[in-house]
C-alpha cells in the first residue's frame, strides 16, 4: 500500500479525468451521496481553517469494476437515480475510491459544478473569530444571478491563473464601493490563504492500493474485504451497505434492480430502504434476519438472490400492496417499523394459498405497531415469527401473538400509552389512519398530504397564564407543551383546509361554527359550542376525550377476543 499526496485543486482535476493517471470514479457498491449543503459548506469552512480532512482509500485498478463517474451539478433526485453517471466497464486503468466518497463529491460540487443550480460563494470579508463547532469561514450556495459582493464565486479563485494579487484587485473592484483599509488586507490575506491551500502539494493524502504494478497482491475479493473494513469501524456505511457491496461484487445487476424496486415500492409515498430488502432477502432464504457478513460469503446465498429475485419482489410488492390498499396504513409515518412486515412477506413467498385469505393481518399490524412490538432489534422476534409461520403454514394471529409475548414484547395499549400519543407522537399517524379513514393519503403531490392540526391554537394557548406564586402576577403559562399537543387537542386536516386561507390559527369558536355535523363527528367535536370558546379549553378537552375513547375503546382491551376486536377495527 502506497501513500500518496495531491493538492486539492489537482485532486479534483483527477475526478472523471481519464487522462489523469486513469482517473478517480466511484465504484458502485458505493452508496449515494448524502451530505447537505450546510455539510459542504462547513468541509470548506475546515479546509480553510487548516482542519485535517482525513486520508483517502483508492483502488488503482484495470479490472472491469462498474463505476460511476462524480456528479457535478448535482440535485436532490440524483440521491436515487445514479444511473445516469455510471461509466461502461473497460480493462483500461482507473483508480476507484473506496473511502472519502462524500469529501470528494463535495469538493467536486463546490469547485467544478453546483447544488440544485446554486454554487459555491464565499463571504470573502467573514472569518470573525469563531469557537471550533462554529462555522469562521461563510461559505453558501447561491444563484449566481443573485449573487453580490462580498460573496464571490469560490472556484473563480482557485482555478484562476492570475497572480493573488491581481485576483484581489478584481474582487475589490466588485465592491462598488471603496473598500476600508482593513477590509482590503482581509480580502488580500484570503486571497493568499485559498491559494496556498488549494495549492499546496501536501493537501490531501490518499492510500493507494495498487492491482496495477502488483496485479496478484489485491483480488476483488480481498479489494471488497478491505472497503467492508475501512468502513466498518465508522458511520459513512451502514451495514446494509456494506452487505450490499459483497452482493453487487457477485451480481452485477444488483443495484440497478434495486434501484428499480425501491423506486416502485415509494411511489405511493412510503419510505421503504436497501436495510428492508436485504433482511428480507435473508429472511426468506433461510438465514434469519440478522445481518451477518458472513451470510452472504456463504455459498450460493448471493446466487440464490439474484436467481430468485423476481419472486422476491413479487412477494414484497404484494404485501406492500395490500397494506397501502386494504389497511388503515396508507402513509410512510404510519408505519413506524417496516420490519413488522417481513413475517407477511415470508408468508406471501413461501405459502401464497395461505396469505391469500389475509385473516387477522390488519389487527396484528395494529396492535404490534401501536404497541411498539417490533422496536429496538426485532431480529430475533422476526426469526421466531418466522418459524412458528413455518410450522403451522398459515396465520393464525393467537399463534403469533403469543410468540410475541413469549419474546417479552408487549401487546397491549393502555390508557396511559394510548394518551400519551399526541402532536409529536409517531404513533399519531398510526391512529389518525384508523381514525380518518376516508381521507386521501396518497395525493399526487407530497405537499398534499393531510396535516395534523391543533383544535385550539398554540398561539391562543400561549397567551392564557395562571398567577405566579412567588409575585402573584399573571406571568406563568399556563398550558404546558403537553397540554397543548395532547391527542384531544388534535386533528387532521387537508392540506387545503390547513393552509393559507384555512384554519390555521383559527380559534375553534370561528372554525366550527359554520360547519355540519358530519363534520363536528368526523372529527369527534364536542357539539355543546360554549366549550369552543378558549377560557372553556379545559372542559373541552374532558368532553372530547370522551368521544374518543368512545370510538376506540376496542384499542383498549388488554387482551380482548380477537374478533371482536377485529370487527369493531373495521367499523372505526
Amino acid at each position: 500500500m502506497k501513500t500518496q499526496k495531491l493538492s486539492l485543486r489537482k485532486i479534483v482535476s483527477y475526478l472523471n479525468n481519464p487522462d489523469e493517471d486513469g482517473g478517480f470514479w466511484l465504484p458502485n457498491i458505493q452508496r449515494p451521496f448524502v451530505w447537505s449543503e450546510d455539510q459542504i459548506c462547513r468541509l470548506f469552512d475546515s479546509i480553510l481553517r487548516q482542519y485535517p480532512i482525513s486520508t483517502l482509500l483508492i483502488w488503482k485498478t484495470k479490472m472491469g469494476v462498474r463505476r460511476r463517474k462524480f456528479i457535478d451539478n448535482f440535485r436532490e433526485d440524483h440521491r436515487h437515480h445514479l444511473s445516469t453517471f455510471k461509466v461502461p466497464d473497460d480493462d483500461k486503468k482507473k483508480c476507484l475510491v473506496f473511502d472519502g466518497q462524500q469529501r470528494l463529491q463535495s469538493l467536486y460540487i463546490g469547485l467544478r459544478g453546483s447544488y440544485d443550480g446554486k454554487e459555491l460563494y464565499l463571504d470573502i470579508l467573514s472569518a470573525e473569530l469563531a469557537l471550533p463547532d462554529d462555522v469562521r469561514y461563510k461559505f453558501k450556495f447561491l444563484d449566481p444571478q443573485l449573487a453580490v459582493f462580498p460573496h464571490i464565486r469560490f472556484k473563480d479563485i482557485v482555478f484562476s491563473d492570475d497572480k493573488p494579487r491581481l485576483i484581489a484587485d478584481g474582487i475589490a473592484a466588485q465592491a462598488g464601493r471603496t473598500l476600508s483599509t482593513s477590509e482590503t488586507d482581509k480580502l488580500k490575506d484570503h486571497v493568499d490563504l485559498i491559494r496556498e491551500t488549494f495549492f499546496n502539494e501536501s493537501g490531501i493524502g490518499y492510500q493507494e492500493l495498487d492491482s496495477i504494478d502488483q496485479a496478484n497482491l489485491y483480488t476483488e475479493d480481498d479489494v471488497v474485504e478491505i472497503f467492508i473494513r475501512a468502513n466498518s469501524g465508522g458511520t459513512r456505511l451502514g451495514k446494509s451497505d456494506l452487505l450490499f457491496s459483497l452482493l453487487t461484487s457477485a451480481w452485477e445487476e444488483a443495484d440497478d434492480k434495486m434501484e428499480i424496486l425501491l423506486d416502485e415500492l415509494n411511489m405511493q409515498g412510503f419510505a421503504f430502504t436497501r436495510d428492508f430488502i436485504l433482511k428480507t432477502c435473508l429472511t426468506l432464504l433461510g438465514q434469519g434476519a440478522r445481518y451477518e457478513v458472513a451470510k452472504f460469503r456463504k455459498s450460493g446465498v448471493r446466487e440464490a438472490i439474484e436467481g430468485k429475485w423476481d419472486n422476491i419482489i413479487a412477494a414484497t410488492k404484494d404485501v406492500a400492496d395490500f397494506v397501502q390498499g386494504s389497511t388503515f396504513i396508507r402513509c410512510d409515518k404510519a408505519l413506524p417499523s417496516y420490519l413488522v412486515l417481513i413475517p407477511l412477506v415470508y408468508l406471501r413467498y413461501h405459502y401464497p394459498t395461505a396469505w391469500s385469505t389475509k385473516k387477522d393481518v390488519e389487527l396484528y399490524l395494529l396492535r404490534s405497531l401501536l404497541a411498539g412490538a417490533f422496536g429496538g432489534t426485532p431480529d430475533q422476534l422476526i426469526d421466531d415469527i418466522v418459524s412458528k409461520l413455518t410450522d403451522i403454514k398459515t396465520f393464525d394471529l393467537n399463534e403469533v401473538f403469543g410468540v410475541i409475548r413469549s419474546a417479552g414484547r408487549s401487546l397491549e395499549l393502555t390508557d396511559d400509552r394510548f394518551w400519551a400519543i399526541g402532536y409529536s407522537s409517531e404513533n399519531i399517524h398510526i391512529l389518525f389512519n384508523l381514525w380518518y379513514r376516508d381521507f386521501n393519503y396518497t395525493p399526487t403531490f407530497a405537499g398534499n398530504m393531510p396535516q395534523i392540526d391543533h383544535v385550539f391554537p398554540q398561539s391562543a394557548l400561549k397567551t392564557v397564564k395562571s398567577p405566579n406564586p412567588n409575585t402573584g402576577k399573571m406571568d406563568i403559562m399556563k398550558y404546558r407543551e403537553g397540554d397543548r399537543n395532547q391527542l384531544a387537542n388534535c386533528m387532521l386536516l387537508t392540506a387545503a383546509e390547513n393552509g393559507a386561507g384555512g384554519k390555521s390559527d383559527t380559534p375553534p369558536d370561528e372554525w366550527f361554527k359554520d360547519k355540519d355535523k358530519a363534520y363536528l363527528d368526523r372529527h369527534l367535536i364536542p357539539r355543546d359550542q360554549t366549550l369552543w370558546k378558549l377560557d372553556r379549553f379545559e372542559d373541552f378537552i374532558a368532553e372530547r376525550k370522551k368521544l374518543i375513547k368512545a370510538k376506540f375503546t376496542y384499542l383498549l382491551s388488554v387482551r380482548g377476543d380477537s374478533n371482536v376486536v377485529q370487527s369493531n377495527a373495521k367499523k372505526t
